[in-house]
């Protein structure tokens, strides 16, 4: 971003982008629990806009790790042991919709993994090392996934625990599944669901806040 904040804290229409995120959770009907996996040095910030913010749904703060896989996973040790399922959302995706969170989470209840996506419409090209065209890759099988990605979690447990096993690292979950040869439901995002990457996303994600009603706070 430049500005040397952390991305989750910059406002756009009117409140911290991960405040939104969290707040389409809070109200969300098959959400019982949230745990917010932050960054060491910012649990009090992480506190504070739960107070102010008023969400009503129980929380816990967990330490990050050294890359996705490692937040996940830490995530995931400190859920309520009588879960059966667990939403996974990126904190910078704040116009997740409350139809896309019980679609993947119900598509999750009954395959066993879920992820929000959409079907990839621009004209893809496989490069030569970045410098020439190689090939065109078809697009009618292409889809871009989102967050949020949800699992029974003894199926997300045990994916993440062969991709640790193996060494890998992987910016994807569902990729994790892919390994132990889960099937992933692609559920897809009638809606924008952008995330906030660069500083040009905010007018776009401001817009879309804008436009759609947002989740009420006690």
């Amino acid at each position: 971003m430049g500005s040397g904040q952390d991305k989750l804290f910059l406002e756009v229409a009117g409140r911290p982008v991960i405040a939104h995120s969290w707040g389409a959770f809070d109200a969300a009907d098959r959400i019982d629990e949230i745990v917010v996996v932050v960054r060491d040095g910012l649990q009090n910030a992480f506190q504070t806009l739960a107070a102010e913010c008023k969400f009503a749904k129980p929380f816990r703060l967990v330490p990050g790790g050294a890359a996705r896989q490692d937040s996940v996973w830490n995530g995931l040790q400190a859920i309520n042991g009588a879960a059966e399922l667990v939403a996974i959302h990126d904190g910078a995706r704040p116009c997740v919709s409350q139809g896309l969170i019980q679609a993947v989470l119900l598509a999750a209840a009954a395959e066993g993994a879920a992820v929000a996506a959409r079907k990839v419409t621009d004209t893809i090209k496989e490069s030569n090392g970045g410098q020439t065209i190689a090939r065109t890759v078809d697009r009618a099988r292409l889809w871009s996934v989102q967050t949020p990605q949800a699992f029974r979690v003894e199926v997300i447990r045990r994916a993440l625990a062969a991709a640790r096993q193996q060494g890998l690292s992987l910016t994807d979950d569902t990729a994790a599944c892919e390994l132990i040869g889960q099937p992933v439901s692609l559920v897809e995002s009638a809606e924008l669901n952008p995330k906030v990457t660069v500083r040009a996303d905010l007018p776009l994600v401001a817009a879309l806040l804008s436009r759609s009603p947002q989740p009420q706070t006690a």
